[in-house]
């Protein structure tokens, strides 16, 4: 089916809100594949060929074979916007996220959603008003998180032994916003934060998501590490990059450090001209 006759049923609808789980029952019949995991629907929106490119086959394409080896199927959706659950937990449902066609209230505006299951997933992302480089950033930290539901023992505890070694050496920072609070969180309640507790086991998998994130989205990208007083110090945030990239190498032709690039030049076969 075409993308055009996709938002013709869609605007066919009396209806202008979807709760995310149904809208993705909905939208199975029209999804399209991008390579043997990954599918995706564009809902309510217009891709032209370049943004089909731009918001699907480049950042799938920059994923690293071992951690797509690793995860279910994921169906991509692309839509409008998105709207945080206001209810659910009051109510004695699930929390459960909104898609709209007309723009939400701010305040109860949100750029992403997923739904996870043993056997597939589904990433949501709200292509109104967003720019590109922000979508990636999002793109790839549901990659992040559904990548953390299925990482192996070895490789979280390698990446824990990482962290216990920079508390130990009381190295402050994070990588964003959500590791940094969960760190924080621990060593306000923690007087020995490198035992394996609960609050332990929590802030080292929001750490390994973020740092995850930031991983893959400079395999696809040429992005910028901010600075301020929260980050990780770069030689510390190397040591992790460098233990994702022995994880989880990237495809061939993708760089991670700038040292990849230069190599990667060195072995492109030249042209003949003759």
């Amino acid at each position: 089916m075409s993308q055009n006759q996709r938002e013709v049923q869609v605007e066919q609808s009396s209806a202008t809100r979807f709760r995310l789980d149904e809208f993705v029952r909905q939208a199975q019949p029209h999804l399209v594949a991008l390579n043997e995991k990954f599918v995706y629907a564009a809902i309510g929106v217009q891709l032209a060929e370049e943004d089909t490119r731009s918001y699907l086959e480049e950042p799938v394409a920059a994923l690293p074979p071992n951690l797509v080896s690793s995860i279910p199927p994921v169906a991509v959706l692309l839509v409008p916007y998105l709207e945080r659950p206001r209810h659910g937990w009051h109510s004695g449902e699930a929390p459960n996220e909104w898609v709209t066609l007309q723009p939400p209230e701010p305040k109860h505006r949100i750029w992403c959603a997923r739904l996870f299951t043993p056997e597939w997933a589904a990433f949501a992302l709200a292509l109104k008003d967003q720019e590109l480089a922000d979508y990636h950033y999002h793109f790839f930290h549901l990659v992040a998180e559904l990548a953390a539901e299925h990482v192996t023992e070895q490789v979280f505890e390698d990446y824990c032994s990482l962290l216990r070694e920079e508390l130990a050496s009381r190295i402050h920072g994070e990588v964003d916003e959500e590791s940094w609070e969960r760190k924080q969180e621990l060593l306000r309640r923690s007087r020995n934060p490198r035992r394996r507790t609960k609050g332990f086991n929590l802030y080292a998998k929001q750490s390994f998501i973020d740092t995850l994130a930031l991983y893959l989205h400079g395999i696809c990208c040429d992005i910028d590490v901010e600075t301020g007083p929260r980050q990780l110090p770069s030689h510390r945030l190397r040591r992790r990059l460098e233990y994702l990239k022995q994880v989880y190498p990237p495809p061939p032709g993708y760089a991670v450090f700038p040292e990849d690039l230069s190599e990667l030049e060195l072995n492109r076969p030249e042209l003949d001209e003759t």
